[in-house]
């Protein structure tokens, strides 16, 4: 393993200092909070002893992930308005789930969306579907984080090779494996709120930098961002640059549109958050905190990327290691040279660090609580914790998963994977939960229909779509944008299945239910009661 400056002026020694300091805060948080981690609820919903405003920090470190800061920055610096829609279909996205999700699921579930699912159908079924939904969801998030650590190692710690890289990989993973196994939901909280902190202490402090260079004058600095792109740099302050080409390029912005606004109100890692608050008023209280935390950190973004477009230019940006990715740590080293460098790429890792400490407390609990506990047990579980024993287990192997799926991924285009995810999230558990919430007449087979069915086909179409293969090469790179370089067998037009996959899972979940003849009115009466009052919510049913 070899280290050299990934960007011209920084001190990767410095960079991996101010991180090693937050790592061992943040374990020594862990710790303190593990010895309170005694029962399942502990573990899975610590406690739900977190009030809605600390909840709604934690949820927006859970969903500011890498991408969110390193992608949407330099989404605006190369691209201008088409990055910034980014920013607004994450943030339209809260309104979904603060409006039809939150409350609701926070009075009929317990700890998993699977408990949602199984209040009014067939018990094991539909909780063997719903954890297996969670988990692909969950894996390829997972994938996408750790292969993103990898990128960024070559950038902001100036780590070069493989080899160096895949140890950066493993010990990201390690630490998040220590967070969950040792903190549970209490200490992976926690994590989450430092980290959330410090992200938006940090983007904060470089969008007053930035504003403060052009005197506070936002137009000043549109102008500036302008005048370095060069010829054509009108393009990046209206819409078109990036999505505007062709008819099928607008389609494709539509269906991640769509995908975009839809997939955040059925992620698992952050439907699983609105348990952790004893009521459901304080679950609503946490999406309106979310949301105020999470617009103004992407109103930040705005700020960023002209700022990294304007002081260091689309060109610079292009060509330095990371790519896109490198728009913010390149202005942070315009800004304040290495030690606000080293700063920003402590958060970078830490935001690593939180959100796959989230998702895979997440896939552990779906499969201990619903696979483990109410299918192979039959709700039956002796002793609880023993639950809570398969639910560590779980997060050990599926961190090793991480680990090994993120050093082969390494170096690819990860794009699709968050793209999958987010398409996955909207096929398959949103229709199932709406569904579920507000329609008498739904029953298993729909419930079954709508999350394999959307499982299937999203899954399909990515993997026939130009995300994968297919994508010319580009002659300043001399490589494909596809995941696979030098193959095409796509024959679905966009990269991202959500325009065709999401109608097609609310269209199965209804004919499912049709040609089905169970129906239990009674059930529904009495989950529709409890969803809408709250009345029974803290003796969740298991049946």
């Amino acid at each position: 393993m070899t280290l050299a400056a990934g960007v011209a002026g920084s001190s990767p020694a410095l960079n991996i200092g101010i991180f090693g300091v937050f790592v061992v805060i943040t374990l020594v948080i862990v710790f303190r909070a593990s010895r309170n981690s005694k029962t399942a609820s502990d573990y899975y919903a610590a406690g739900r002893a977190f009030s809605g405003p600390q909840n709604g920090i934690a949820i927006s470190g859970d969903y500011l992930s890498a991408a969110s800061f390193l992608g949407i920055a330099g989404a605006i610096a190369i691209n201008g308005y088409d990055g910034f829609l980014y920013s607004i279909g994450f943030l339209v996205a809260w309104l979904i789930a603060l409006l039809l999700v939150a409350e609701l699921l926070r009075n009929t579930g317990k700890f998993t969306m699977g408990d949602v699912l199984a209040f009014r159908m067939k018990q094991r079924p539909v909780r063997a579907a719903a954890a297996t939904s969670t988990l692909v969801v969950s894996f390829f998030y997972l994938l996408a984080q750790m292969a993103g650590a990898g990128g960024l190692v070559a950038l902001l710690l100036g780590i070069e090779g493989k080899a160096g890289q895949a140890l950066v990989i493993a010990v990201v993973g390690v630490v998040m494996i220590v967070y969950v196994l040792v903190g549970g939901m209490k200490g992976t909280t926690w994590v989450q709120i430092i980290k959330a902190a410090l992200l938006i202490v940090g983007a904060f402090a470089m969008t007053i930098w930035v504003l403060g260079k052009y005197g506070f004058n936002l137009s000043s600095l549109l102008q500036s961002a302008v005048d370095k792109a060069g010829k054509g740099g009108e393009a990046i302050l209206g819409p078109g640059k990036q999505y505007g080409k062709t008819g099928t390029t607008k389609l494709d912005f539509l269906s991640l549109g769509i995908a975009l606004v839809l997939g955040t109100a059925g992620l698992p890692h952050v439907l699983m958050r609105f348990y952790t608050v004893p009521t459901a008023k304080d679950a609503r209280r946490s999406v309106v905190w979310a949301i105020g935390l999470i617009g103004v950190f992407y109103l930040f973004t705005l700020v960023l990327g002209y700022g990294a477009g304007a002081l260091v230019g689309p060109t610079a940006i292009s060509k330095a290691p990371g790519g896109v990715n490198s728009a913010a740590p390149l202005l942070a080293q315009a800004l304040g040279g290495p030690v606000l460098l080293g700063f920003i790429a402590a958060v970078a890792f830490a935001t690593i660090l939180a959100v796959v400490a989230g998702l895979t407390i997440t896939a552990s609990a779906s499969f201990a609580h619903d696979v483990y506990a109410n299918v192979i047990k039959k709700g039956k579980v002796e002793n609880p914790d023993a639950e809570v024993k398969v639910a560590r287990i779980t997060a050990l192997v599926i961190g090793a998963v991480a680990i090994a799926g993120g050093i082969l991924a390494n170096g690819q285009n990860i794009a699709f994977l968050v793209a999958l995810a987010f398409a996955v999230a909207a096929s398959a558990n949103l229709p199932t939960i709406l569904y579920s919430l507000f329609w008498k007449r739904f029953n298993t087979q729909g419930a079954l229909w709508s999350i394999y069915g959307g499982l299937v086909v999203t899954i399909v179409l990515i993997v026939f779509s130009p995300a994968v293969s297919g994508k010319p090469v580009d002659p300043k790179t001399g490589k494909s944008a596809s995941m696979i370089q030098g193959v095409d067998f796509h024959w679905f037009p966009l990269d991202n299945p959500g325009l065709v996959s999401i109608p097609v899972a609310f269209f199965l979940g209804w004919l499912g239910t049709v040609l089905s003849k169970e129906h239990n009115e009674k059930k529904y009466a009495e989950m529709e009661v409890r969803a809408l009052t709250g009345a029974g919510a803290e003796k969740a049913v298991e049946h």
